[in-house]
Order: C-alpha cells, then structure tokens, then sequence
C-alpha cells in the first residue's frame, strides 16, 4: 500500500502560505489606502484576454508542473473566454491543457528529471509505490483521489513509479473532469456576478466531492 505519512516527514515549504498572505495583507493595505482593486482586477482580465486563448491555455498545459495552481486557471477560464469560444469550447481546451500538462509531468518524472524528482520525493517523505499490473490502477485512483498532495507531485511520483502511461492518462484525466468543471463554471458565474450560475458551479462540485469520497473508499484498500 501507499504508506500513511509519517510523523516524522519534513513539512513542505512554506512559501505558498507565505504568499497568500502576503497578497491578503496586500490587498487590505490598497483597500486601506482607496486603491480600485476591482478596477486593476478588470484590466488584468482584459490584458489576458488580449494575449489570447492559445497563450492562456498554453500556460495552463505548462506552469502548473512548476507548481502554478491549476485552479488559477479553471477559475478565471470561463469569464475570460466563454464570450469567444463559449462554454462547452472553454471547458474542452482547459481539459486538452490539462492532458498536456499530464503527459509533460510523466515525461519528466520518468525521464527528463528522474533521479532529481527521486531525492525530492524521498526528501519530503513521499515514497514512490512499487507498482505491479495487479495494483497499477489501484495505486492511481488512490493517490489522485487523495486530498492533500498537490496535482503536480502526484503526476511526478506517478511518473516515478512507472505507471503505465495510457492508464495514468486516462484515469488522471477522467478524476479532473468533475472538479474542474466545477471550478469552471463557478469561477464564471462569480467572476460574472451571476450567482445562479455560480450556484450551478458549487452543486457541480458538492456532487464530485460525494463521488470521490466514495470512490476513495472503495479503492483505497485495494493497494497490494
């Protein structure tokens, strides 16, 4: 099985929770001094708008193996493209962002930068499951139905424990799906100031949290 964490692993880096809060107190010291946030929010908007979809996407495919969240982009994809490329368009590129980004976290854990991403895992206590063809789904569905570790260090310690790739795809992709979706159409309906859609959004991912927990239990002990 894929060991509970122990005690003694190292915590992760602090910096992202350094980070929002710096950008809290940030934002409470602009409010504080009568700076229009939103006002700066929309021109950001509009600035990545302008770059394009092809720019917004491709980043998608790419900085969240570097650690970006990937949740930065489901939120904001949809207000920002669906005037252009409509709902169903925005949702189809952020998944084919999302397969990208799954195949360039396998190809770097398992070739590129293995032995690095090897002393990182063991680093902070992430042991790298010995996958057999009996548990390789097992070990997948586990790990990626887990709360907790960051989508990136699942791909890489996936990668690192040679998981077929058509089977790592697959079932990485079709455990995204519900969540981002999800995020997709909430982050549009807040973003928007429709609430009814964001309502929509929030009932999408209720509803993927029931089905993931209880996918979690059936699977979870299944790993030999």
């Amino acid at each position: 099985m894929i060991p509970e964490p122990p005690s003694s692993r190292r915590r992760l880096p602090l910096l992202p929770i350094a980070l929002v809060l710096l950008a809290g107190a940030a934002g409470a010291y602009f409010l504080a001094r009568g700076v229009d946030l939103k006002g700066l929010a929309t021109h950001g908007m509009a600035l990545i708008r302008a770059a394009g979809p092809w720019a917004f996407f491709g980043a998608a495919a790419v900085l969240p193996a570097v650690g970006a969240p990937l949740s930065a982009f489901t939120i904001t994809a949809g207000e920002l493209f669906a005037p252009t490329m409509t709902l169903p368009g925005v949702i189809a590129a952020m998944f084919a962002a999302i397969a990208v980004n799954l195949t360039l976290t396998y190809w770097l854990a398992r070739f590129a930068f293995r032995p690095l991403l090897s002393r990182i895992a063991g680093h902070y206590g992430y042991k790298v499951p010995r996958v057999t063809p009996a548990n390789a789904m097992s070990i997948t569905l586990a790990l990626r139905l887990t709360p907790g570790t960051p989508f990136a260090l699942q791909s890489y310690i996936l990668g690192l424990a040679e998981v077929p790739f058509g089977l790592y795809l697959l079932v990485s992709w079709l455990c995204q799906i519900p969540w981002h979706v999800g995020c997709i159409i909430l982050g549009k309906g807040i973003l928007n100031g429709n609430f009814k859609v964001a309502l929509y959004g929030v009932g999408l991912l209720v509803v993927a949290t029931v089905i993931i927990q209880q996918l979690r239990r059936r699977w979870a002990g299944r790993i030999t």
